[in-house]
């Protein structure tokens, strides 16, 4: 069989589909293929796929359509069919030949396939894309990251198929090493949950706690989209409000249960193993988590006492200090992302650009919003910034936010209405800016019950001490080691 196609995509589900139309759109010819043969034929029929969509029913066929160094990109369910797809891919490829995993794959599992593929001499990249549906169509943002030797055959093509800033810069450049790429995706997802449990928050003490309608909800969101809120997110939620079914909010008779494929608990738990409190994460997890405990929550609301949710407040005085709370909180959920990502640069040996990773989702992605050009130009000022919060602009804009952040979240606890992200948040700066925690308490109590030992202000750093606190203890210590 002749050759004829610049690249192959392997799986044809809705993301799949439409980046391969995206990528004929820009002059490539797509040679695709579905494990399903009755998906590939039905997806050839398809009116918007042109004469450089190349159905093939075997992985011999897909590889026989493509030229060394043939670029194959893989969009199937992350796990198992990942690793299935690749060795099917490898039985059939040569040495050179570029394997690009455009899903959700966990970052760990991408490290794990780079070995394993460059160890055939093959190359392979773990691809991040964001932007669902119509990004993958239109536009995503693309972070891939893997064996660098690939980024040379791949990088006119993807930046061609990517979102675009206003200056026409792409949203996709090179992320780094093995399962970088992977791992900046998660960690989007991870500040995509914060951001959507955030604007949640919002939206409940606007229903509940003001007992605002939904017209008035969407202007109050459409207005936060004009300013410093201006965001993908923002904006959907405000035509969301507004889309009638059958006369009534369709949002009205939505069951109160949210789901998730796993990115966020897959960034909190990254974060628990690096030692890195993404603490606006871990709540946007928890709360879909007791959202989805419908029965029992039904159950409880008869049962438990607490107060009726209701804000005698003046209503726009809630919704300014609202705004400053979501605002605050964002750019806590921020800030704890990027110190996420400098502690696994840190552990995997990654050169990872903050400044050129803020740009990466300023379009096409989920979480794209205005305000990450101030984040760029942050780390474009000091590339070795510990944290957003220490950014002057962004120090400042707390300070002038943190009045009526406060005041959100105490009108929420007095009213019975939960807002564990804004709370969380609050505490998070709270005691990212205090000079002195009571954590020397729990050191003292550790070394009572366990000879765990402390260390001592009056002492260098890394000298250990212990007390025999009852006089019964004796002299052997613990010493410290991680579970």
């Amino acid at each position: 069989m002749g050759n004829g196609a610049d690249v192959g995509l392997m799986g044809l589900a809705v993301m799949g589909r439409n980046l391969a139309l995206n990528l004929a759109d820009h002059g490539y010819t797509v040679a695709v293929y579905n494990r399903t043969a009755e998906r590939t034929r039905e997806f050839a029929a398809d009116p918007e796929a042109s004469a450089r969509i190349l159905p093939t029913f075997s992985l011999p066929e897909l590889a026989g359509r493509l030229s060394p160094p043939r670029r194959v990109l893989l969009m199937v369910r992350a796990g198992d069919a990942v690793d299935a797809a690749v060795a099917g891919l490898l039985a059939v490829l040569e040495p050179g030949d570029v394997i690009v995993d455009g899903g959700n794959s966990h970052y760990a599992d991408t490290i794990r396939r780079v070995r394993a593929v460059e160890q055939r001499g093959l190359l392979y990249v773990g691809a991040g894309i964001s932007g669902g549906e119509a990004g993958a169509r239109r536009g995503p943002s693309i972070m891939p990251g893997g064996s660098p030797a690939a980024w040379p055959l791949l990088r006119p093509m993807l930046q061609a198929i990517a979102a675009r800033v206003a200056d026409g810069t792409p949203c996709c450049d090179w992320v780094g090493a093995d399962g970088a790429g992977h791992f900046v995706k998660m960690v989007h997802n991870g500040i995509e949950y914060g951001d959507m449990q955030l604007i949640a928050e919002a939206y409940d003490v606007m229903r509940r706690g003001l007992g605002l309608p939904p017209d008035r909800m969407q202007e109050v969101f459409a207005a936060w989209d004009r300013g410093r809120l201006d965001s993908y997110l923002i904006g959907i939620t405000a035509d969301i409000l507004g889309y009638r079914e059958g006369g009534r909010p369709l949002v009205d008779d939505i069951l109160d249960s949210a789901g998730q494929k796993g990115t966020g608990r897959w960034t909190t738990e990254a974060a628990l193993e690096l030692g890195t409190p993404a603490t606006l994460a871990a709540e946007a997890v928890f709360a879909r988590y007791l959202s989805a405990m419908v029965e029992d929550r039904r159950r409880a609301a008869g049962a438990l006492a607490g107060p009726v949710p209701g804000l005698p407040d003046d209503p726009e005085e809630v919704l300014t200090d609202l705004e400053q709370a979501l605002y605050g909180s964002k750019l806590v959920s921020y800030a704890q992302g990027f110190m996420l990502m400098r502690q696994a640069a840190e552990d995997h040996t990654w050169e990872l650009d903050y400044g050129g990773i803020a740009l990466l989702w300023r379009e096409g992605c989920i979480i794209r919003a205005a305000f990450l050009d101030e984040v760029r130009r942050a780390f474009g000022r000091d590339p070795g910034l510990p944290s957003l919060l220490l950014d002057p602009p962004f120090s400042t804009a707390l300070a002038g936010a943190q009045s009526g952040w406060r005041r959100t979240v105490a009108r929420a606890a007095a009213a019975g209405l939960p807002v564990p992200a804004y709370a969380g948040a609050l505490a998070f700066y709270d005691g990212y800016r205090s000079d002195r925690l009571p954590a020397n308490l729990i050191q003292a109590q550790r070394d009572y019950f366990g000879a765990h030992l402390y260390e001592r202000l009056d002492r260098p750093r890394g000298e250990h001490h212990h007390t025999d606190w009852t006089g019964r203890g004796g002299s052997t210590t613990s010493g410290e080691y991680r579970a």
